[in-house]
């Protein structure tokens, strides 16, 4: 049986690998810990470097079962398909076979952080290279832009790049139901400490 966030973890399937720049440890609506207390199988593991997936991960693993999210320059939307999510080759491009191309996957790495944090990412682990490409091409912005602007409308954040993945990978709508229930909880704890967090530093003021 599949958990909701708030009782029991949700019982994914596709392993989730969060690598955080340790600066996002900082930001105050950083969601790549809340998408991993809300799923079974799921890790965050914070630097910058690690020499391969089986280091980051802690455990074996099979690259080529692996893919990574990353957006780097491509623009999904130019690409004309009507897919949330796209696997590119090695030059950037949608692969002929999509589907087939999502096939077996064991797991997904996401980066955590900042548009530049996530470049800084991937290019100091030349290992993501190996795993298959992925980018997403949402139908909708991203929630944060309520509290947080994004650099671009496919950027998402990793809870709801989580969310996205596990619903088409995973065949779990209710996943993704859940993982964005708990970015609004987030959102709204956000908008009620701000204010809080200005009156403070008025009385600090005086």
């Amino acid at each position: 049986m599949r958990g909701t966030v708030g009782t029991e973890p949700i019982d994914n399937r596709l392993f989730v690998l969060i690598l955080q720049h340790p600066a996002e440890k900082r930001e105050v609506l950083a969601t790549a810990a809340a998408a991993c207390a809300a799923l079974r199988r799921a890790a965050l593991v914070v630097g910058l470097s690690w020499p391969n997936l089986t280091h980051a991960l802690g455990r074996p693993a099979d690259p080529r079962q692996w893919a990574a999210l990353y957006l780097g320059s491509a623009r999904p939307a130019s690409f004309g398909l009507e897919r949330e999510i796209i696997v590119l080759d090695r030059t950037g491009v949608p692969t002929a076979d999509q589907d087939e191309m999502l096939r077996g996957l064991e797991g997904v790495v996401l980066l955590d952080g900042s548009w530049s944090e996530a470049k800084t990412l991937w290019w100091r682990n030349p290992w993501l290279l190996r795993l298959r490409r992925l980018v997403l091409n949402p139908r909708h912005r991203s929630r944060f832009g309520r509290v947080r602007r994004e650099p671009r409308r496919e950027a998402l954040s990793t809870i709801e790049a989580a969310a996205l993945l596990l619903k088409h990978l995973d065949g779990g709508p209710e996943i993704e139901t859940a993982l964005l229930d708990q970015l609004d909880r987030l959102i709204g704890e956000a908008r009620t400490a701000r204010p809080a967090q200005a009156r403070k530093v008025a009385r600090s003021n005086l």
